[in-house]
């Protein structure tokens, strides 16, 4: 594991143990189970006729710095929805990304379009905070995740109503994801040991993608050519972030890429 990610997840797995003090997991749990069914995502990419987005509430990130200031992820998510995205992701990493399991909640509460947690997730306690927050998916890191939690997080997902982007870097994560049954796989082109980006790595990893999974790029995708040039690819959706939230007009930067994703 890269060590910067095991410095993340650490610190991730120290803040959970002191969440489950404040509020217990039976209890966490009771909240999530009364929280209305998110509308699910899986389904919002498979529907789409060309490459559909996920575009991303962001503050800022280890590598960029601060991405938006003011940040204020409702107005953004509410462009993004206007924009035809099929999905919002929302950044609830707070030391690192700048979000919070608020903004999350607040941008569920504003979009009828899928959210998905995108968090550093090490326990099933998150999985739990995300569908009481009223998230449709969470995030899933092979590289931060031993097989047997990636498996168990999925069957909390399962539980919980919840669905899974599973993000995987290489061939052998690809390869583990597959094991454990993901349904929804994300290629991260960034390296996460120097967080330099290839935006090839997805199509690299495409042809060893099982029929009927879902396939979505991430990282590197700056512009609506980039977009266009997927659509004859096995990628079905894209996960946008930086280059929306630092554009002047991220809602007119998102139509952009709908149209150049052949979003029917």
């Amino acid at each position: 594991m890269p060590s910067i990610l095991r410095e993340i997840c650490t610190r991730a797995r120290a803040d959970v143990a002191a969440l489950k003090q404040q509020t217990p997991l039976a209890r966490l749990r009771s909240l999530a189970e009364q929280a209305p069914l998110p509308p699910s995502m899986i389904a919002a990419v498979r529907e789409c006729s060309g490459v559909a987005l996920i575009a991303e509430c962001k503050k800022r990130s280890p590598s960029a710095g601060v991405l938006r200031d003011p940040y204020e992820p409702v107005k953004l998510a509410r462009a993004y929805e206007r924009a035809g995205a099929r999905a919002v992701s929302c950044l609830t990493n707070a030391p690192y990304f700048g979000g919070s399991l608020e903004h999350l909640r607040e941008v569920a509460a504003a979009v009828s379009i899928p959210v998905l947690r995108k968090e550093f997730v090490v326990d099933p306690y998150q999985v739990w905070e995300a569908r009481a927050a009223g998230a449709a998916a969470i995030l899933l890191i092979v590289a931060a995740l031993s097989d047997a939690e990636l498996r168990e997080l999925l069957r909390t997902c399962a539980v919980a109503g919840l669905e899974a982007l599973v993000e995987v870097h290489n061939r052998a994560e690809l390869a583990r994801a597959q094991a454990a049954e993901a349904q929804l796989i994300g290629v991260n082109n960034r390296d996460l040991h120097d967080f330099s980006v290839d935006p090839r790595r997805v199509l690299d990893l495409s042809p060893e993608v099982d029929d009927g999974v879902l396939l979505v790029a991430e990282s590197g995708i700056e512009s609506a050519a980039m977009v266009s040039s997927l659509r004859s690819t096995r990628v079905q959706a894209v996960l946008v972030g930086t280059a929306l939230v630092r554009s002047a007009d991220p809602g007119a930067v998102a139509r952009l890429l709908v149209e150049a994703g052949g979003v029917a």
